[in-house]
């Protein structure tokens, strides 16, 4: 059974960047089965060479040297382009009675991929069902769906819903690509495969956990979709919340789809509702400066470029421990870390001895923009008297294994083998926003807390320092400690 991408919205950015150069990389080195077909959907009027030529320039731009010419004729052989309306019902009709002369056979799998604007997530899907094109009765059918997955609980829990009456959640992907990062998926190697690290992963060890996400550019052209979303909706209903779930999640019994997302959930359900007193003390916002002259963002705009948000998950291994996610635009540096700070000693013999400020052990995963893990402990500075200092231990997944796949790689691949341990689950998504919603609202409805201004470059507002320090603790405020080409 050879199986068939179809992907809606095939004309735009997400196609040409990321998916195309992920098939074919999957492609190139033997992971796809041979006669993978990918047919593109869209609006724009292409023949099928059109869209080749078109896709060999782009794939070879973001692949450079990855790029094969013998290779990408054979994988191009196998791409096909139908134009059509994702708007209109009968061009959902047509691209079905065309399958047949696209080469897909009784019983072949196919896999959709809505890389559309989220507007056009439910005709799509609607328009799948009222052309026969879910139903499992002629091979396997799947659909991966992009975040945004809603802008808020009410409107995702509208989209289940509309999914639902087409597919069956067994056949949906929700993708995030930050679960296809190698570290991230490392983390679950590294908690539950090691007897070293998850004996000490728990309130009696581990002080707080901060997991942070920032950027250094600023909104630039993305102001209009900006003003819409925010900082919480663009990356903290999906990618931090993700990450959180990796890092608290419980030990499944074994490595199934099902049975890691119910842990990933129980994740969510324990965490702590706040009131909106409690908002207004364990989240901080910040808008730097120079968005309101952005094109697309009003003059008065009080949408948030950087959110700082301390949560609790009120469970037997984490009761106490501050989970603290931030994310930001117009940060010092692009960096994604997971920093597990761990509990100082309970007596420290060594308070007296000379050398630096003697920190507690820190684990520092880096997600991006390079991959790999840094362990920080105290040494002894060799012949220098009892003088402690910190040091650390390094782990490069480019170093150990050369260069790593985009994160879209691996969720294709999981996507086309059935795998959806990676991809978000229907209660998974409602239970994220249900924790995002009321910091939402609450940010929109009050002045509490103040949206400070932070000037680009920085590592968000000042007061995000402070309110830091409050708590007897300081953000670790490292561009990434592991370099890209290092």
């Amino acid at each position: 059974m050879t199986p068939t991408f179809v992907i809606f919205g095939a004309s735009g950015d997400l196609t040409s960047r990321k998916l195309i150069p992920a098939l074919y990389s999957l492609f190139r080195k033997g992971r796809m089965p041979d006669g993978l077909r990918v047919i593109g959907f869209s609006r724009t009027e292409f023949s099928h060479d059109q869209w080749r030529t078109a896709l060999a320039e782009s794939t070879q731009k973001f692949l450079k040297t990855e790029f094969d010419n013998a290779s990408w004729a054979k994988f191009a052989a196998g791409v096909f382009y139908h134009a059509g309306d994702i708007e209109q019902p009968a061009d959902f009709a047509a691209l079905e009675k065309a399958m047949p002369t696209y080469g897909e056979k009784p019983g072949d799998a196919r896999i959709y991929y809505l890389a559309t604007a989220p507007r056009f997530y439910e005709p799509a899907i609607e328009h799948l069902g009222s052309a026969n094109m879910a139903a499992e009765t002629n091979g396997e059918r799947r659909i991966i769906i992009e975040k945004p997955f809603g802008t808020d609980l009410e409107s995702a829990k509208k989209l289940n819903v509309a999914v639902h009456r087409v597919f069956n959640e067994e056949q949906v992907y929700r993708i995030d690509h930050y679960l296809g990062k190698e570290t991230v998926q490392n983390l679950l190697v590294l908690r539950f495969a090691n007897t070293i690290f998850e004996p000490i992963w728990n309130r009696n060890y581990i002080d707080h956990v901060q997991i942070t996400v920032a950027e250094e550019v600023t909104v630039g052209r993305r102001g209009g979709y900006y003003e819409t979303a925010g900082i919480l909706r663009d990356m903290f209903q999906n990618h931090l919340l993700q990450l959180m779930m990796v890092t608290a999640m419980e030990v499944p019994v074994r490595f199934q789809a099902d049975l890691v997302r119910d842990e990933k959930v129980k994740v969510l359900q324990a965490v702590r509702t706040l009131t909106p007193a409690q908002i207004a003390e364990t989240t901080l916002r910040g808008q730097y400066r120079g968005y309101l002259q952005e094109p697309g963002v009003a003059p008065n705009s009080r949408t948030a470029t950087f959110g700082a948000v301390k949560l609790y998950i009120d469970n037997w291994r984490w009761q106490g421990v501050p989970f603290y996610l931030r994310s930001g635009k117009a940060m010092s540096c692009r960096t994604t870390q997971i920093v597990v700070q761990f509990r100082e000693p309970p007596h420290m013999m060594f308070s007296n001895c000379k050398g630096d400020q003697v920190d507690s052990n820190r684990l520092v995963v880096q997600v991006q923009p390079a991959e790999g893990l840094q362990l920080h402990f105290q040494t002894k500075v060799p012949d220098a008297g009892m003088h402690l200092t910190t040091s650390d231990l390094e782990f490069r997944f480019s170093k150990q294994f050369g260069p790593i796949p985009d994160a879209y790689q691996p969720l294709l691949l999981d996507a086309l083998e059935g795998d959806a341990s990676l991809f978000a689950r229907h209660d998974e998504v409602e239970a994220a926003w249900s924790i995002i919603d009321p910091i939402i609202q609450d940010w929109a409805n009050s002045d509490r807390p103040p949206l400070y201004v932070y000037e680009p470059a920085m590592w968000g507002p000042e007061e995000s320092v402070a309110w830091m320090q409050a708590q007897k603790r300081q953000w670790f405020d490292t561009c990434p400690v592991l370099g890209p080409h290092s």
